[in-house]
């Protein structure tokens, strides 16, 4: 049986973007990404992070830093009462010719043979048009491009719903 997901990325949708963030004392989350997040689990979704992490290869902080702060933010959505089911990252540099940084559909595909996921009936939930794209080209059509840190460019965006908000998806995944 196939089950249907939210793909959220990390940072500007999850937690505030710091640009490489490496510590967990950094780590500020999104306001209303608990509350959303359980929305969107009451719906039956299962909820996967899908994150680029170039500050891994860049030698910024190293894979270890990485998986404490994922552990330790997978703690905080479990005092909240969200189950995320899994995170994929990518922690290859930009110029690397990698399948999985996006906007490569790689994390996606490597998602949906894990978890038997399916792309018609699963959501995107992005920052950037990187997002966007890669969840395109791994097949899925539903999108919401969140405009955190106000960079993006609405008329020039391929996603299917632009907000302001993570807390806005609420209004927008009806089922």
């Amino acid at each position: 049986m196939t089950i249907k997901t939210i793909f959220l990325d990390r940072d500007g949708v999850i937690n505030k973007d710091t640009n490489y963030l490496s510590k967990i004392e950094e780590f500020e989350f999104i306001n209303g990404i608990f509350k959303t997040c359980q929305y969107l689990l009451s719906m039956g979704y299962k909820i996967i992070v899908v994150t680029n992490q170039s500050g891994i290869s860049r030698g910024y902080y190293s894979e270890k830093d990485f998986q404490n702060i994922t552990k330790w933010m997978l703690s905080q959505f479990e005092i909240n009462g969200v189950d995320i089911l899994d995170v994929f990252h990518c922690p290859h540099s930009p110029d690397s010719n990698c399948n999985c940084r996006k906007p490569m559909p790689g994390m996606f595909i490597k998602a949906k043979n894990i978890h038997n996921i399916d792309f018609e009936k699963s959501w995107m939930i992005g920052d950037s048009e990187r997002d966007i794209s890669a969840a395109n080209l791994a097949g899925i059509k539903n999108t919401i491009l969140v405009n955190t840190s106000n960079s993006e460019d609405e008329v020039a965006s391929k996603a299917k719903f632009f907000l302001d908000s993570v807390e806005q998806t609420i209004d927008v995944i009806l089922k």
